[in-house]
């Protein structure tokens, strides 16, 4: 019989992002009115968004969602589709997205 591990069903999403020249504030502002929306949705376990003090134009974010489909609610939510994709994404030069499971 094999037995489930809740945490592996959990869903870890990491994401780098690079700013044009010059959106590094602007971009840092609106994810500043992003994230405490993102942490209090109901399927996210742990939420952080990041700035590289040496290299002010990138931003890695660390995301923990309870599952596949916390995650899929997550990119329905009007801050995501308001903030990220309608303010921040036009902003940025280069957006990498890599999804992993806890072992």
């Amino acid at each position: 019989m094999t037995t489930t591990n809740n945490a592996n069903q959990k869903l870890v999403v990491t994401a780098f992002w690079e700013v044009n020249s010059g959106e590094e504030a602007v971009v840092a502002g609106l994810l500043k009115d992003f994230l405490p929306q993102a942490q209090r949705e109901p399927g996210v376990r742990e939420f952080q968004i990041h700035q590289n003090i040496a290299k002010p134009r990138e931003f890695f974010f660390y995301e923990v969602f309870a599952g596949e489909a916390a995650f899929a609610e997550h990119q329905e939510t009007d801050h995501f589709k308001n903030i990220i994709l309608g303010q921040a994404i036009p902003k940025l030069a280069k957006r990498e997205r890599s999804q992993f499971r806890f072992i």
